[in-house]
């Protein structure tokens, strides 16, 4: 029998320089960016716009993006990444067969063949390569000179990798480097080969070298434009403007929301502001839900939780409103959640997940709780109300849940989808969906729901366990 061709690697270029090569130190340091991690979640998430520094500088920043992909069924992920060493024509796809990191290996999925044959992607290179500085001291096995590719030495795509093997189980890439490419092309190829098991993950830092408060205003105003589906960006704001552009491309066309997940820059990061510094974002693209309030609907209702925060903490009195100025919706009962956050931490949430009054009044009932009711936080103070941001959740009503094992409930759930009521042992509790964005895994979830209700963390296991889910349109002042 023929023997069989040992697969191409795409070996780890930039392991021990912008990030730890050894595989317990890398473990540690993605663990603590995740833990350290808190961003707000998203439903159907679709793709990632994640910065591609040294760890030390952007790492933190990544956390904030890849967090979100816990837990989620993603087979495919189409790693999107600028080339830095490289001069060429087209959308370049690696000729390897195996991605390799510390971590280990990820196969390259068969769809980058297929794709590698649909102009302006391709597996040839029509240019040049500058091999970095750093070359001699990478533990990459340097090619005959000459023979260098695209991805050889490219650290934008790479180290995204560890963070992909560190949120997702069973995956496959399909690695791309970006040359003289324009992102329309590549986003109308892209378009019909993307399915519900595939997510993007496109590589960018922003400003680079700039004063600290310089670069600041000019993130914004990049972040900003992105985040307002702009389909032009100077190369002086981002590095990976092809991949971001592709994102925003796609989004257009399908319909894709963004959210800001974390923004900073290495003056944040390393201390030193004194210099240039360099731009960093993690700014997610999810689809859009049918949604059952419109825009000016949410602004209301999160104004109307302002208006309440405001006055029961400062007066200790609900404001006086006048139902006619509500639309019907609000006057139907409707389960209600009011969560208040302070820089991103946690301030209080309270809620009913069984409607049991009007919507309105659930708004300032749940606000009035959750700034001053919540025994898990002192009440919140009138110096506070600044920095104090408000999400409102209206809930669906429960349904149960049939599984007929532990394994089955564990099958039927879907993280950051389903909102999560568990009754055991005379006692119960609920999770939000969005609490999987902080807890992805579905055994911790449901581990740490039952010790909410004071049960011992297996006893969701147990028999008699009962399971209701429920789902949640969440939006929050920010948005606004």
């Amino acid at each position: 029998m023929p023997t069989k061709n040992p697969p191409q690697v795409r070996e780890a270029a930039v392991a021990g320089l912008f990030y730890p090569g050894n595989a317990k130190e890398l473990n540690g340091m993605i663990d603590h960016y995740l833990a350290h991690a808190r961003p707000e979640a998203v439903g159907d998430l679709k793709a990632l716009i994640c910065p591609h520094a040294g760890y030390q500088f952007s790492g933190l920043t990544a956390a904030f993006g890849f967090k979100l992909l816990g837990g989620r069924d993603i087979k495919t992920v189409f790693l999107l990444a600028p080339s830095h060493y490289a001069a060429f024509r087209g959308a370049y796809i690696t000729e390897a067969d195996v991605y390799r990191t510390p971590l280990g290996d990820v196969p390259v999925s068969p769809k980058a063949v297929a794709l590698a044959s649909l102009p302006p992607f391709t597996r040839t290179m029509q240019g040049y390569v500058q091999r970095p500085q750093w070359w001699s001291q990478s533990p990459a096995k340097a090619p005959p000179q000459g023979a260098d590719k695209p991805d050889t030495w490219e650290h934008s795509g790479e180290v995204m990798v560890p963070f992909l093997q560190k949120v997702l189980k069973n995956f496959e890439l399909v690695p791309v480097v970006f040359g003289d490419v324009n992102p329309a092309d590549v986003a109308k190829v892209l378009a019909d080969k993307l399915d519900a098991q595939s997510v993007i993950v496109a590589s960018t830092d922003l400003s680079h070298y700039h004063p600290y408060d310089k670069a600041r205003t000019m993130d914004a105003d990049c972040i900003q434009r992105i985040l307002n589906l702009e389909t032009s960006l100077s190369p002086e704001a981002a590095c990976g403007a092809g991949p971001i552009l592709t994102v925003v491309h796609l989004a257009k066309q399908k319909g894709w929301k963004p959210k800001l997940l974390d923004y900073r820059n290495s003056g944040d990061t390393s201390g030193n502001k004194s210099g240039g510094v360099v731009g960093y974002a993690s700014i997610a693209f999810f689809a859009a839900q049918d949604e059952r309030f419109n825009r000016d609907e949410r602004k209301q209702l999160t104004g109307l939780a302002r208006q309440t925060l405001s006055e029961v903490v400062t007066t200790g009195q609900f404001p006086k409103v006048d139902e006619k100025q509500f639309p019907k919706k609000f006057l139907e009962n409707s389960g209600c959640f009011v969560t208040l956050t302070k820089r991103g931490q946690l301030r209080g949430c309270i809620g009913h997940i069984i409607a049991q009054e009007p919507l309105y009044k659930a708004v300032m009932d749940n606000a009035k709780s959750a700034a001053l009711s919540d025994h898990r936080f002192p009440r919140v103070t009138a110096a506070e109300l600044k920095e104090i941001e408000i999400e409102v959740s209206v809930l669906t009503a429960p349904v149960p849940l049939a599984f007929s094992s532990p394994d089955d409930l564990l099958a039927k759930l879907r993280p950051h989808k389903d909102g999560v009521i568990l009754q055991v042992q005379g006692r119960g509790s609920t999770y939000l969906p969005q609490v999987w964005a902080q807890l992805p895994d579905k055994v911790m979830f449901l581990n740490t729901l039952a010790e909410k209700a004071g049960c011992p963390a297996d006893a969701w296991r147990q028999p008699g366990a009962q399971v209701f889910i429920y789902h949640v349109e969440a939006f929050h002042e920010s948005e606004h």
